[in-house]
């Protein structure tokens, strides 16, 4: 059994107590140092034989402390209770913590733009509702109730991340954020399709022109295209892995048909991305060549086009009535299924017809008429 007695070393001040090894459960040594300072006797932890602490180190430890080199535990701490968490600070530190997040860039330029200037310097206990009303309303002058809802909802984010890892105190009442009902379930007409595909179909770019297909004939985001590598097309299986995609883990999505025969057909340049970039890396950006298409077609200017199409895919099918929603929700990757519930209206509609056409069956029936019904003949 280890034994809690105080044993010396070589060095004055540094002595050892025999612990238990937090790691294996054996025995090791626990090193301690004593000194005097400003006429008060110290006694500090060194560190653990595990932690590669050593005699030689805890006298060397002892000597920054008795000189003021490094202040001792207890200065340390009252230091850091005095430094004063600001949102600003907090930012900081956030952002070092959060380095590899996807969103920080924009991120960033939210909290240069809209927190810095007003609350930066404030300590979250000392923000009140007061100044998140005035932040509420002068944002709304200008920008659209999404931007909003962003930036409150990134302020939470900061202040809950200081309060989480103990740098402050959070705030005295919870950021409520502004309801947001600007879904948009785009859509095209018949015409319009027609119009786009027509173009599509015409334009010199078989990169821009493919990938604005295979959007319409997978529902896949733009980013999962730009991801897509041809070793994510399983064709003798008929999937597609879609790579870290929004909802966070790797999915896979049915390869139909048409998806396939683009695919078969597409030109590979040697990169391993299916719509490689510069130099065959990962493309980042469509923009300009999708909105030619787009331009060239006669679409609304408020119509996104790669998420419009992606929009049009799941409309054919929910209207289409011979799809649930849960499976839309599977081929669209959804996380949830209110993310889905969009199109439960375009399903409602389909249903409505089906149910309208039985009853115009069933009236011909009652008025003595015979309704043309296949495959219910006896053969």
């Amino acid at each position: 059994m280890p034994t809690l007695k105080r044993q010396k070393t070589n060095y004055p001040g540094v002595f050892f107590i025999e612990g238990t090894s937090l790691a294996t459960g054996k025995p090791e040594k626990i090193f301690y140092i004593r000194y005097r300072k400003a006429g008060k006797m110290i006694e500090e932890k060194a560190g653990r034989q595990s932690d590669d602490v050593t005699p030689a180190r805890a006298a060397l430890m002892r000597a920054e402390r008795m000189h003021g080199k490094k202040p001792t535990r207890q200065e340390a701490r009252e230091s850091a209770a005095q430094i004063k968490w600001t949102v600003d600070r907090l930012w900081q530190e956030y952002r070092i913590q959060k380095h590899d997040s996807k969103g920080l860039k924009v991120d960033q330029s939210r909290y240069t733009k809209y927190l810095k200037p007003g609350l930066g310097a404030k300590e979250p206990r000392n923000i009140a509702h007061l100044d998140i009303d005035r932040l509420r309303i002068g944002l709304s002058k200008t920008r659209k109730p999404q931007t909003v809802k962003h930036v409150l909802a990134l302020l939470d984010r900061i202040i809950n991340f200081g309060t989480n890892k103990g740098l402050c105190p959070g705030l005295s009442f919870k950021i409520k954020l502004p309801k947001i009902h600007n879904k948009k379930t785009e859509d095209l007409t018949g015409e319009q399709l027609t119009a786009l595909l027509d173009v599509i179909e015409q334009d010199p770019n078989i990169q821009a022109a493919n990938f604005m297909k295979m959007a319409l004939f997978t529902g896949m985001r733009r980013g999962e295209l730009f991801k897509l590598q041809w070793s994510d097309v399983d064709f003798e299986r008929g999937f597609i892995h879609l790579r870290d995609p929004k909802g966070g883990q790797d999915q896979k999505i049915p390869l139909n048909m048409a998806a396939r025969e683009l695919l078969e057909s597409h030109p590979r340049t040697g990169s391993p991305y299916v719509f490689p970039g510069r130099n065959g890396g990962k493309r980042v950006d469509i923009n300009k060549q999708v909105g030619r298409i787009k331009a060239a077609a006669g679409l609304p200017k408020d119509f996104r086009a790669l998420h419009g199409l992606r929009h049009v895919f799941a409309s054919l099918l929910a209207s289409s009535g011979q799809v649930d929603l849960y499976t839309l929700q599977k081929l669209l990757t959804h996380k949830s299924a209110a993310m889905t519930q969009r199109y439960a209206h375009l399903r409602d509609e389909a249903l409505r017809r089906a149910s309208d056409l039985a009853g115009d069956l069933l009236g011909q029936v009652m008025n003595g008429s015979t309704p043309k019904i296949a495959n219910l003949e006896r053969k």
